[in-house]
């Protein structure tokens, strides 16, 4: 291009135009400096002052253009000044060489050796690049940092001076063997840190061959390995154990590739199922899903899979010899640092047994809400620290809340009867003061005001955090209440009818009882008036006389008042009492009877018998059974005196025992365990309840009747009853509140 000394262009060849994809027409309106990058003008200009003032003949800059697109292209221009002539005045010539494509290439070059210098300082590890012989030429920060030394102070320098000594002679040989066979170099030393401390690393070099194949350089890369190297027998022993786990593991491994197919099954996926791991690999595991189970298992499958999340899900799986098995299939994704998927591992772990177990669970729970309703019993929960309350349904339904309503102490207080409200505080107060276990009935008024009956058994325990808890069962019992108050009644009206019985067969006894002072009265009576009769009145006689009658009449009202008692139907009245006395009312009731009967009554009543506390009517029938009962057994004996003894004594410290012992026939062995049971008699004209009634009595009083067969002939009849004490006294308020007949039932 030709241009005047201002710039502006004269003429420009085609090569030119192209380049800058101007016309000469065009171009020869602009200057250079139009066209010129604004980063180059002045430089430029400089330039050209030096040329036109003569301190240049010529000079070159490398500068960039802008086309007539706006693109820019770089130029080299060769620029010298053509003297002019008289006609033609001088101008500027430039020879422009487009070098665009040379200055990319340099750029590229630079950006190379940049991320060239970039890649080395990121490599995690020590990189040296060295020459034929050995000498360090470049090394990446991370060896100069290593070493200690600045790039500037590892060229030239030797690294074999920060070889360990004793690996030294491993170092030379190996590098000598390379270095001979221009074979790669690779070995494992020591090298010694800036500290002085050692290190393990791992050496590889790669030789660079020139055209001619001659080794020009070594490219060295070393790996710190010294944490490897320590963990290395670890990590020896921990993959020789993992191989263990996971072929003895008692479940199936598999892995996968990222996209779910398999690539490998454990011993015991492979002998359970009875396939090789070629057959398996890929999708071939499904086939050992059972059909029932294969849809919802790979459409899990793939939902983890798009997930990229871990997941499980149950199916069953054919063993090897056909039976199909529950399975639970987990899996879990390994994530690279970018939290792509590298590879899925999963086990299938037997849950054969436990889902036959949930089934039995499943069923018995069914039976335990089905026994549940049909018993009346419902069960809870009790958190003492939360008061968090959790009952079954069944409960719900003995108190008849709506299923499901938050149950609190306030809610249940609504329904407890208001007169048993202190008994349920006082278990809660019991409860939160630690009491291991409880125990108390109490009744529900129900919105239609009716009542029910509940019987309440808690046992504490401890939760997982270490929290006082209470668990326990709650019995509807009214419908036993009911029944066993009806029971009482009838008990009650059967042990009256027997003693009604047991006294219309001492008629003939009682009407001696009763006659002896009747005929005593009118004897007395009779004198009394003789003695009035008299002239002068024997007054005192008639009042000596009068006070006989007086005594007669008062045994004759004892008498009537003792039947009256035995017949009556009042309520039990348990009482401080001396059985002793007891016995001999009983007895002198029976004595005609037993005299009619042949029988000879003898009594040994011990004198220091402590009181008993007790129902004396009760106990009065329970003497007089057994006396009866001497007597009917002796009715056949004619061999021998019938002979019946009946003693009381201590028995122990604090008891008290009734014995009566005959001489009749007795009772086998084999016939003792029937002797108390109801209905069972061994007379032609008895019911079988006298002994059962009996017992039931005793018991209720905390006692216990039997029998032993005698060393001779006849049998003894026994029953043993606290004696009076703080303790029994304290227990009058049950027996006052509950039948002792119902009660022993």
């Amino acid at each position: 291009a030709l241009t005047d000394l201002n710039g502006r262009f004269l003429a420009t060849n085609p090569v030119y135009q192209n380049m800058l994809g101007y016309t000469e027409e065009e171009l020869q309106k602009l200057s250079f400096l139009d066209i010129t990058h604004e980063d180059y003008s002045e430089p430029n200009q400089a330039l050209i002052g030096e040329l036109l003032a003569g301190k240049r003949r010529q000079f070159q800059i490398e500068k960039q253009y802008r086309r007539k697109n706006g693109s820019l292209v770089w130029v080299r221009n060769s620029v010298s000044v053509v003297p002019g002539t008289e006609r033609v005045p001088r101008f500027l010539m430039a020879l422009s060489e487009d070098i665009t494509d040379r200055r990319r290439a340099e750029e590229a070059l630079r950006d190379r050796e940049q991320s060239l210098r970039l890649i080395l300082d990121g490599i995690a590890g020590l990189v040296a690049i060295m020459s034929a012989t050995g000498e360090v030429e470049v090394v990446n920060r991370q060896a100069s940092d290593y070493f200690g030394k600045t790039a500037k102070q590892m060229k030239g320098w030797a690294t074999s001076d920060a070889v360990h000594p004793d690996d030294l002679p491993a170092v030379i040989s190996a590098w000598r063997h390379s270095v001979e066979t221009a074979s790669p170099y690779d070995v494992d030393h020591r090298l010694r840190r800036s500290d002085g401390v050692y290190r393990w690393f791992r050496a590889r070099g790669l030789p660079l061959r020139n055209a001619e194949d001659r080794i020009v350089r070594w490219y060295v890369l070393l790996t710190d390995i010294d944490d490897r190297r320590r963990a290395e027998e670890a990590l020896l022993a921990s993959e020789r154990e993992l191989s263990v786990i996971v072929n003895t593991v008692p479940a199936l491994a598999w892995s996968a590739r990222p996209d779910g197919s398999a690539e490998f099954f454990n011993q015991h996926y492979l002998a359970y199922v009875g396939l090789p791991l070629e057959q398996l690999q890929g999708s071939g595991w499904t086939v050992a899903v059972h059909p029932d189970d294969l849809g919802a298992l790979t459409a899990a499958w793939q939902s983890m899979m798009a997930a990229g999340k871990p997941g499980e899900v149950e199916g069953r799986l054919r063993r090897f010899d056909g039976e199909y098995r529950w399975f639970l299939f987990r899996a879990n994704p390994m994530l690279d640092e970018s939290g792509n998927i590298l590879k899925w591992y999963g086990t299938n772990a037997d849950i054969d047994d436990r889902k036959r177990a949930e089934e039995q669970l499943r069923r018995s729970e069914a039976f335990l809400a089905e026994g549940q309703k049909l018993s009346r019993i419902g069960n809870f929960s009790w958190l003492v620290a939360t008061d968090d309350i959790k009952w079954s349904e069944q409960l719900y339904r003995i108190f008849e809340f709506e299923l499901g309503v938050p149950v609190t102490f306030e809610l249940i207080g609504s329904r407890v009867h208001p007169e048993d409200l202190p008994l349920m505080h006082d278990m809660i107060g019991k409860a939160q003061r630690g009491v291991s276990d409880f125990e108390y009935e109490h009744r529900l008024l129900m919105p239609d005001r009716s009542i029910k009956y509940l019987h309440l058994i808690g046992h504490g325990t401890r939760d997982r955090e270490g929290r006082q808890e209470y668990i326990g069962a709650v019995q509807d019992v009214t419908q036993r209440r009911l029944s066993e108050e009806a029971l009482g009644r009838a008990r009650a009206e059967l042990a009256h009818v027997a003693r009604v019985t047991s006294l219309g067969v001492l008629t003939a006894s009682i009407a001696h009882e009763v006659n002896q002072p009747l005929s005593g009265i009118i004897t007395n009576a009779s004198t009394c008036l003789r003695m009035l009769s008299a002239d002068p009145p024997n007054v005192e006689g008639a009042r000596e006389t009068a006070r006989r009658t007086i005594r007669d009449g008062n045994r004759a009202s004892d008498v009537i008042t003792r039947l009256r008692t035995l017949y009556s139907k009042k309520d039990i009245s348990p009482e401080s009492m001396d059985l002793n006395e007891a016995t001999r009312e009983v007895t002198s009731l029976s004595l005609s009877e037993l005299q009619s009967n042949r029988v000879i009554l003898r009594h040994e009543l011990a004198d220091d018998l402590p009181p008993v506390t007790g129902d004396r009517v009760q106990l009065q029938q329970v003497i007089l059974n057994l006396l009866r009962n001497a007597s009917d057994a002796m009715s056949a004996v004619d061999d021998r005196a019938r002979e019946l003894l009946i003693r009381t004594e201590r028995d122990g410290g604090d008891r008290v025992r009734l014995s009566v012992k005959d001489a009749g026939v007795g009772f086998t062995p084999q016939a003792a365990d029937k002797l108390f049971e109801a209905f069972h008699t061994t007379k032609s004209d008895g019911m079988g309840i006298g002994l059962s009634i009996s017992r039931s009595i005793v018991e209720a009083h905390h006692g216990r009747l039997w029998a032993t067969a005698n060393d001779g002939p006849g049998a003894t009849f026994l029953f043993s009853i606290p004696c009076r004490r703080e303790s029994l006294a304290n227990d009058e308020t049950r027996v006052n509140q509950t039948d002792p007949v119902t009660d022993a039932a």
